[in-house]
């Protein structure tokens, strides 16, 4: 399929009614390169003096976009073209990044260029190490980040101007080189010991792992199937359309809001148990069943419309059918376990038969209800050594890139505007203001 802007076709249009008054409205439609047309509607309050109503979006376009596309029905995830399957299983973190950001795949001369660019920005300025020591020991990683990240224009102030193409260019190789740092430190921060400088001559998952674990005491060597396994987990997380937290970054940014403000924003919405919680939610549920022999008896709660127990890491709410990152990570999980040694992994033994007993039950597949990426991510950073509280943070360094080229693309588009959502009032009318002496 060709890529191309979107079109108003001429030749196509919806016709609406109004029963009360009897006049007819004709909204045309717009055809994306793949996908279901869109109606127009932004003339359609200033023609019919009707707003629409959609809590969620769910059913309205929010943007034009060429970076990724979803078909929930069909399990379908394409990154500029490419199905997500296919990148995690060739390209690296990278690769797919450069992509994002620039719409084709690289030459070896432009990878090698972009990978160092964006290893000559790893380091962050030294004053921002006193931003850590301000927070409560225990304090949320989560919570760190989206300071830190967001104390970040406070620092770099040659990156700010959105207007210049430059100006983004530098902010957004920065702020995907430092996110591993702040989010490594964050780890570090939150166990109490020292921070760990980036490396130059790792790759970026590579050097992730290396902040985290790492100490200055003695030696560490990365595992290269820990640091494949991540490389891959940092893809299929890396951008997934307009999700909440996208949106979130795209709605700042139409503000005119510096880029680093914006990323921050878009973790404070990850953060929600909703959207990055996932896998966390999904290690909770697991370790709650607790034996392949109650699965049967948490199925049937599942089912049970009155029970507010829910199977996590089932279904998703564009996916219709099978995650196609779901699979990607199922075989990544295997890998890492085997070259970690845990040969009898309950949990994993656990979700391995929750996904046969579940993808078996009629009920399941009526609904079509089947495991998503959240579903092994949480099994795999578990057996890394990787706390629950740090789920997220991985969340964020991996979803960074896309946010990112979101960001970017919204910029350049010339039909953006500031974001302004209207709303179906149901409060008061006019009220008559009543002294506070008179009111009793």
């Amino acid at each position: 399929m060709t890529q191309n802007s979107a079109a108003v076709d001429k030749k196509e249009t919806v016709t609406l009614t109004d029963n009360s008054t009897g006049r007819t409205f004709e909204l045309p439609l717009i055809s994306g390169t793949v996908g279901p047309k869109v109606m127009d509607v932004r003339s359609f309050y200033g023609d019919t003096g009707y707003f629409t109503y959609d809590p969620g979006f769910t059913s309205t376009g929010s943007c034009e976009s060429k970076i990724t596309y979803i078909d929930g029905d069909e399990g379908v995830l394409l990154h500029r073209g490419y199905a997500i399957d296919d990148l995690a299983e060739h390209a690296d973190f990278m690769e797919v990044s450069y992509l994002l950001l620039k719409g084709e795949l690289p030459t070896s001369e432009q990878k090698k260029k972009f990978e160092s660019d964006i290893t000559r920005h790893t380091m962050v300025h030294e004053q921002i190490n006193n931003f850590y020591r301000g927070f409560r020991r225990d304090a949320h990683p989560m919570a760190i980040m989206c300071g830190v990240v967001g104390a970040l224009s406070a620092f770099y102030h040659d990156s700010l101007d959105i207007r210049d193409p430059h100006q983004r260019m530098i902010a957004s190789y920065r702020l995907i080189a430092k996110i591993p740092t702040i989010a490594a430190w964050a780890y570090k921060y939150s166990i109490g010991q020292p921070f760990v400088y980036p490396k130059n001559e790792l790759s970026y998952a590579e050097n992730f792992l290396h902040m985290m674990f790492a100490v200055p005491c003695e030696e560490y060597k990365v595992n290269p199937v820990l640091a494949s396994a991540m490389d891959k987990i940092l893809i299929l997380h890396a951008d997934h359309e307009q999700n909440a937290s996208t949106s979130t970054v795209r709605l700042a940014g139409s503000s005119g809001a510096n880029p680093f403000a914006c990323i921050a924003a878009g973790i404070a919405s990850l953060w929600g148990p909703a959207h990055g919680g996932a896998n966390e939610a999904v290690l909770n549920m697991l370790e709650q069943i607790g034996s392949k022999e109650r699965i049967p008896e948490f199925i049937k709660r599942a089912k049970d419309k009155s029970d507010p127990f829910r199977l996590m890491g089932f279904g998703h709410r564009v996916y219709k059918n099978y995650d196609p990152r779901a699979k990607v990570m199922q075989r990544t999980c295997h890998e890492v376990l085997d070259e970690l040694g845990v040969r009898d992994e309950p949990l994993l033994e656990l979700a391995m038969e929750l996904e046969r007993i579940a993808l078996e039950d009629p009920y399941f597949v009526e609904k079509k209800l089947y495991p998503n990426v959240d579903f092994y991510s949480g099994i795999i950073f578990r057996a890394m050594g990787i706390p629950t509280s740090m789920f997220t943070v991985l969340f964020a360094v991996a979803r960074t890139v896309g946010w990112i080229a979101q960001w970017s693309e919204m910029i350049e588009d010339p039909a953006q505007k500031i974001g302004r959502p209207r709303q179906l009032y149901t409060g008061y009318t006019h009220r008559k203001f009543v002294p506070l002496h008179a009111r009793g």
